[in-house]
């Protein structure tokens, strides 16, 4: 089980962030949100909004990328960097980020973001040529990492900790609703009125979730700042990353990001291509299947609550097994049961894994979160390199040996993870 420290050399604390003290009495803890309370409800529907914004936002180009490569005269690889701009300088300002947040506080960080993300976005669709759009973009990364960085602490500070994994299942669920929503709807869109018009439309219902978000989200009352020191964030860093419960954590999440991201950049190819040869659009559909993540998301605070940590990661394990294995069938409905298998088993892992991190570290939290989060990334990046080069090598066979030897690897990992007390 999940202890506190008892004491010792750990992470040096940035920001007091640590759950009430056992001596504490009653009192300190009738300060955080429990589960029904009009508190609780208003800090769920702040996150599930914020959580929309930035992955829309995060991904809006992302499906109309060959629409953007004819509407600058670009190759596929040019236009690419609108995605791989946002994402890498998300993941190198994550740990600032959150450093930021304990400095200045949960919420002003995250409005701070979601709001400068929003309103950059609205000048993406009338960006002239690459440059100046990836330019943007990138602007975009650093500006969103305030969010991812900052949320997962505030939930663990703020809500009591039997309503954490609920919170937590719902806020990756909006994740992945903006996640989908901007692909499936910018692609709509796209066909209909052209790429600006899809990222401007992307970009206003982000800024409507932001409004949403600081109208909604509760104040923090279980916050005390604490100085701003770059050495004490690389103690508190080093101090993460020796926690060998906290490393178990990051690798999960690394691992299950590399199936999400080998299995969602080159399914495309697969079914475009013979026999299937699906339209664009088709393919563009396939993303509904995030819909799934949703549900699951919402559903794996539930089911690490009955069942605990280590189960929940080996359901998430087996659907993610059984679903590559399903899509080496023949049938596109095969192929179609075997993504929505590792789409629900991934956001299980994802939920879980991000969930746990904010359990288990005492002090800074938040740094906590972007570790786990470059973590995350930094997967992502892998799983869709290796996937696709190994596609061009020996097609889908050898992209779902990949997949599966990133979950032979997370496996250990997951199932030596504590469930908490």
């Amino acid at each position: 089980m999940d202890t506190a420290r008892a004491g010792g050399a750990g992470p040096v604390p940035i920001g007091t962030t640590t759950s009430p003290a056992p001596g504490a009495g009653p009192a300190a803890a009738d300060h955080r949100l429990r589960a029904g309370s009009h508190g609780y409800r208003r800090a769920n529907l702040a996150l599930f909004a914020a959580g929309l914004a930035t992955f829309a936002l995060l991904y809006s180009t992302q499906a109309l990328l060959p629409a953007i490569s004819t509407g600058l005269h670009l190759s596929p690889a040019q236009a690419s960097l609108t995605v791989t701009a946002t994402t890498a300088a998300l993941a190198v300002t994550l740990l600032p980020a959150s450093a930021l947040s304990e400095r200045y506080g949960r919420t002003p960080v995250m409005t701070a973001s979601v709001f400068a993300a929003s309103l950059l976005a609205l000048a993406v669709p009338f960006a002239p040529n690459l440059a100046v759009l990836v330019a943007l973009r990138a602007l975009q990364g650093v500006a969103l990492a305030g969010l991812p960085a900052t949320a997962m602490a505030y939930l663990a500070e703020e809500l009591h900790p039997s309503a954490v994994p609920s919170a937590i299942g719902l806020y990756v669920a909006g994740n992945s609703v903006g996640g989908m929503s901007s692909r499936v709807a910018g692609g709509a869109l796209a066909q209909l009125l052209g790429w600006r018009a899809a990222l401007l439309a992307v970009a206003l219902t982000a800024l409507a979730c932001a409004a949403a978000f600081r109208v909604l989200v509760p104040p923090a009352r279980n916050f005390t700042p604490g100085p701003l020191s770059p050495r004490a964030l690389a103690r508190t860093a080093a101090g993460h990353l020796g926690d060998a419960r906290l490393r178990r954590l990051y690798v999960v999440g690394m691992l299950f990001m590399a199936v999400f991201g080998a299995v969602y950049t080159v399914l495309g190819y697969r079914l475009s291509g013979a026999p299937y040869r699906l339209s664009q659009g088709a393919v563009g559909a396939i993303f509904l299947v995030y819909l799934v993540g949703t549900g699951t998301s919402a559903a794996s605070g539930a089911l690490t609550a009955r069942l605990g940590r280590r189960a929940a990661f080996a359901v998430a394990l087996v659907l993610c097994a059984g679903g590559l294995l399903l899509t080496l069938a023949g049938s596109l409905a095969a192929i179609l049961s075997g993504l929505v298998l590792v789409t629900g088993g991934f956001f299980i892992g994802h939920a879980v894994a991000s969930g746990a991190v904010g359990r288990t570290a005492l002090t800074g939290r938040a740094q906590a979160s972007a570790l786990y989060l470059t973590a995350y990334y930094i997967g992502n990046s892998l799983g869709g390199t290796l996937g696709a080069y190994a596609y061009r090598l020996d097609g889908w066979s050898a992209t779902t040996a990949v997949a599966l030897a990133a979950l032979a690897l997370a496996a250990p990992a997951a199932l030596r993870v504590a469930s908490p007390r």
